[in-house]
């Protein structure tokens, strides 16, 4: 009596075979005279019959959902199949039943799903108290299954591409990335702590340095910083490095891996090369950094029209970007533009309608002495809006970006798909106003653009970066960069980022000791692993694509983590709590 399939793999060509079955009771249905049972395993349902002369009759009475149990019988063909249902053209006819394990009444239905019926979603704090049980549904066993494929994909591509798969230490030394560490005590000596690793940089240069040529991990990495929908405080990445290479070379390489992943995971054949926009340019056109390319709306730039304009506000802004809306929006929808806007930093939305011969509404008669060429910019037909943020370029930019992307969901202008695209060219540096200083846009081992090292004293924020964002339906699901391989320049950078000499041997001094000993040019990527999945599966959040993940909170309503620890393990560490309010 051990399994000979699986439930949801039997089909006609097993018609006459005798086959034993393990799983759960996904439904149970008595038409008096015949008992009906949908096994369910990993790979999907079958319907079991028992008839009342059978032995298995009297178990299949007493079943209920959700009961773990072994199935013994002959398949034969249905007499009236399920279309719905992979296994719909066969069932089994029991001849024995045995209950293996008995269930409680599920806190919210597993069940629909496997009946090719739409799944009811319970609230998500329910669903992750009993994840045990959200994972026994159909999407969400389809979610981790796609996971694994993905994976696998990866592992086999680099594999040929000769990358070799190296572990990096939980364990490690906090050092200054970007988000918070976690820490973990030293309990030999208090007073000293251990960091979890927001990525494993450090460690996959210094295996460049090794002499490895060519590493990747699927890494797990940890970051202690607000959450939302595609974050939690630990993560997953697909991490490589790559020595000897220039920027082409790791572009090319990671269309290739993206290309398969999505063969391989889900029979999509993504068209290469990816498109490519400087960040300038994307943040130009699109007002984002990662812009969605799955529509149109592009921004113009209008702010030289205005020069001699007697509208103060247009006339006097570093910029105004011009937003082109193919509709007559109400002045309700202009309300709610215009919060988004202002949520972005901008001190409003300006806006007015196109019609026949002229402008009306808004700002409507600031526009007339220049109509001809704000319509020939903006492409404006009569029955559309136009929409304009003024202020710096950074502000009036991402405003209208941020607009565009509620305008895309307003008009339904989403295409279905995936579209890619590499952002490159980034700025290194950025300038940080409550600090009083330069702060890294990436990180600080990413290499200036060797045309622009002059400028690094003179003009810093005007240094570009060889870095790359890989941005897939106006999300980032990877970035990465060359890095720096010279001592020097690393200090140097180091030094603008206000990282002092004995700041830089406390934190780094055994990388830069590293680098020191013959580092070759090098550089390299790391994908969102969970973010990519969840945009591969269309989930709302990356919650939905791992199987244990915390909640809004960083919480897990499962364990109960975080929880408090007993005094006594506080004093092997030498730990105090100090409770605040």
């Amino acid at each position: 009596m051990r399994r000979t399939h699986y439930a949801g793999s039997l089909r006609e060509e097993h018609a006459g075979q005798e086959v034993v079955l393990e799983g759960w009771v996904n439904r149970r249905r008595d038409l008096g005279g015949l008992i009906f049972i949908d096994l369910r395993d990993r790979e999907g349902v079958v319907q079991l019959v028992a008839h009342p002369q059978s032995p298995a009759y009297a178990v299949a009475e007493r079943v209920r959902s959700e009961w773990v149990v072994r199935a013994k019988g002959l398949v034969r063909l249905r007499p009236e199949p399920n279309p719905r249902l992979a296994t719909g053209a066969v069932e089994v006819e029991l001849t024995s039943l045995e209950v293996l394990a008995e269930a409680k009444t599920p806190p919210f239905p597993v069940d629909a799903g496997w009946r090719g019926e739409e799944e009811k979603e319970a609230g998500e704090e329910l669903r992750l108290k009993y994840r045990y049980l959200d994972l026994r549904r159909r999407r969400m066993q389809e979610n981790l299954r796609l996971r694994h494929r993905v994976i696998k994909a990866i592992w086999d591509y680099l594999d040929r591409e000769g990358f070799i798969q190296v572990e990096t230490p939980f364990l490690t030394k906090s050092t200054p990335e970007g988000a918070r560490d976690f820490l973990v005590p030293y309990r030999q000596e208090p007073g000293l702590f251990y960091a979890l690793p927001q990525s494993p940089q450090l460690f996959k240069q210094m295996l460049m340095v090794a002499g490895f040529d060519r590493y990747f991990q699927i890494a797990r990495c940890f970051r202690d910083e607000d959450l939302r929908a595609d974050r939690q405080p630990d993560f997953t990445q697909m991490d490589l490095e790559m020595s000897f290479v220039e920027v082409e070379d790791i572009l090319t390489l990671n269309e290739g891996l993206m290309a398969h992943v999505f063969r391989e995971a889900l029979g999509v054949e993504l068209p290469l090369p990816f498109p490519r926009l400087s960040y300038e340019e994307a943040m130009e056109r699109f007002g984002s950094d990662k812009p969605d390319l799955r529509f149109g709306l592009e921004l113009k730039e209008v702010g030289p029209l205005f020069r001699e304009s007697p509208f103060d506000l247009f006339r006097q802004a570093e910029r105004v970007k011009a937003l082109r809306v193919p509709k007559a929006l109400s002045r309700k929808e202009i309300a709610f533009l215009e919060e988004e806007a202002k949520r972005r930093g901008a001190g409003g939305l300006a806006w007015a309608r196109v019609e026949e011969g002229g402008f009306a509404g808004g700002v409507a008669k600031y526009l007339e002495p220049v109509r001809g060429a704000l319509l020939q910019i903006t492409e404006a037909q009569p029955g559309d809006t136009l929409l304009f943020a003024a202020g710096p370029f950074k502000v009036a930019a991402e405003a209208m970006g941020a607009v565009r992307l509620l305008l895309a969901d307003l008009l339904a202008l989403k295409r279905e798909g995936f579209r890619f695209l590499w952002v490159v060219d980034f700025p290194l540096l950025e300038w940080d106003g409550e600090r009083g200083g330069w702060t890294y846009m990436h990180h600080p081992f990413t290499s200036p653009h060797p045309e622009d090292l002059p400028l690094l004293e003179s003009d810093p924020g005007r240094v570009r970066a060889l870095a790359y964002d890989l941005v897939l339906n106006g999300v980032e699901v990877g970035g990465g960069s060359i890095r720096i391989h010279d001592p020097l320049l690393q200090a140097k950078v180091f030094a603008l980022l206000g990282i002092g000499e004995e700041e830089q041997k406390e934190k780094f001094g055994f990388f830069l000791e590293a680098l020191a000993y013959g580092a070759p040019p090098h550089g390299g990527i790391a994908w969102g692993l969970d973010r990519l999945l969840a945009m591969m599966t269309g989930s709302p959040s990356i919650r939905e694509v791992i199987a244990f993940p915390k909640n809004k909170e960083g919480k897990d309503p499962l364990t109960g983590a975080p929880s408090p620890v007993s005094e006594e393990q506080l004093r092997e560490l030498g730990l105090m709590v100090s409770r605040h309010g």
